[in-house]
């Protein structure tokens, strides 16, 4: 979220520009929400890559036996994506809030 609501912060000027020239409030909303899934889910995807062959490497290790599943995976991506959705949202409808004349004046 964090992250999300800088990127609001900095492209500012950015989405001022894109309202004036007639962006609906939907479209930025769908901009910045989709921003957000996307580095969620690729977060998520490197964070089950790395689970994995974590999985695999202690289990080379440690002679024990390691069952990776696909619900468990399957899982992962289902939290990394409510993350997407629940913490993408505010900074998406803050940017979509924004009135295009005090958003070019922004420095």
């Amino acid at each position: 979220m964090n992250i999300m609501l800088v990127s609001v912060t900095e492209r500012t000027r950015e989405i001022g520009i894109r309202m004036a020239v007639g962006a609906k409030r939907r479209d930025i909303l769908l901009q910045f929400l989709l921003e957000a899934l996307m580095i969620c889910l690729v977060g998520g995807a490197i964070g089950i890559g790395i689970g994995v062959g974590a999985a695999w490497l202690t289990s080379d290790m440690s002679g024990m036996t390691v069952e990776i599943t696909f619900g468990a995976i399957g899982m992962s991506f289902l939290f990394s994506f409510a993350v997407g959705v629940f913490f993408g949202y505010y900074p998406a409808r803050r940017a979509a809030s924004l009135r295009p004349v005090e958003a070019l004046r922004y420095e």
